[in-house]
């Protein structure tokens, strides 16, 4: 694997219906359990709070004009309804802003499975020259400055600011970003009215013929792997100057990918690992809350989920060797729709925002 730069190191150093009761389907599809922090940062109602104030805090970007929640909005599925994520002021991104909803339940984190705890991802995006540019010492200062954030990171930590408790922090607040109750859950728990009977036949669909379950599957319907379905490039998106920037930044500054200067397309999890098997590979995404997130994949290729069955109907995208046409007709096609939409949907969270100090 080609040596990633001192840049990438460096960063990275941061750190059914009756006939299918419930029982039938558990250990494939699983209710939504509590969440368990790491031993090094657990919850506090305290810790909590303070990284809700910094989610939402416009000072974590280098001009003062972005927080995490300009990207993950909790009106918009805690992502930002649009193809390609917000980006920092003359630059663009070329990726679609994941979900955080059930974050904590996710091993690899970013669409490319670049980290693997939410206090390592934290303060990646901070970092971005694309997304919020932020230099870490001048935000430990600006952070400092402010006698709430000071009184606050003594209080929680015993300790002055600094960016590693920054990260817990926000680590902390993600892991309260968790969709519950939601009819499939209840219906895991034996509740066989909390799905209607279309519903179910949708949920026969995803079990059976769609073949849904064999990526999409445990507590947060996703299997955690990496996959090359040979999602379609966005041809709008093709011969956007910024775009070119930010792709082939990245291809430079995480594997040192020799070609990166003549990239036309999206590596995926390959600028992880520099092994050839990753190209174009994506993570398998949550489905929770999935009727709010849209649009889909890593490039928002798809702007409703009507596409996206209708992707997998077909076989994924031509030369991919993951997946076969599956031969559904219409009306399966829009009962599995309709499970999608209905029977993933948790309680609503009514996340006010704070008062920033």
């Amino acid at each position: 694997m080609p040596e990633k730069s001192s840049w990438f190191t460096a960063l990275t150093a941061v750190f059914l219906s009756a006939a299918l009761p419930a029982v039938a389907i558990s250990g494939r599809l699983e209710p939504v359990p509590e969440v368990r922090a790491p031993a090094g940062n657990l919850q506090t109602p305290e810790k909590i709070e303070l990284g809700k104030k910094l989610f939402f805090d416009r000072r974590l970007s280098g001009d003062g004009t972005m927080s995490c929640a300009s990207c993950h909005m909790p009106d918009q599925g805690f992502s930002d309804g649009q193809d390609i994520s917000l980006s920092y002021p003359t630059t663009k991104n070329w990726r679609n802003a994941p979900t955080l909803y059930n974050i904590a339940f996710t091993k690899a984190l970013f669409h490319d499975g670049r980290s693997s705890s939410l206090e390592e991802q934290a303060l990646f995006p901070i970092m971005s020259a694309f997304e919020m540019n932020q230099n870490l010492d001048y935000l430990e200062e600006e952070i400092r400055e402010v006698p709430e954030y000071r009184e606050a990171f003594q209080k929680v930590f015993n300790s002055e600011v600094n960016r590693q408790n920054i990260a817990r922090a926000l680590a902390s607040f993600q892991r309260t970003i968790v969709s519950r109750n939601s009819p499939l859950d209840r219906n895991l728990k034996g509740e066989q009215s909390a799905l209607s009977d279309e519903v179910k036949k949708g949920l026969e669909i995803f079990l059976g013929k769609g073949k849904c379950v064999g990526c999409h599957n445990g507590v947060n319907l996703s299997d955690d792997r990496f996959y090359a379905l040979q999602v379609p490039e966005n041809p709008e998106q093709a011969n956007d100057p910024r775009i070119n920037i930010t792709r082939r930044f990245v291809a430079k500054v995480s594997t040192n990918y020799r070609e990166y200067r003549t990239l036309k397309e999206d590596p995926g999890r390959f600028l992880v690992t520099g092994d050839r098997k990753d190209w174009k590979a994506f993570r398998t995404p949550t489905l929770r809350e999935i009727g709010k997130t849209a649009p889909y994949m890593h490039n928002g290729i798809f702007n409703t989920l009507e596409e996206v069955v209708e992707f997998f109907n077909s076989g994924g995208g031509p030369g991919n060797s993951v997946l076969k046409p599956l031969g559904l007709n219409e009306q399966e096609k829009n009962r599995l729709v309709l499970f999608l939409k209905e029977a993933l949907a948790g309680d609503d969270l009514n996340i006010v925002t704070p008062l920033i100090p």
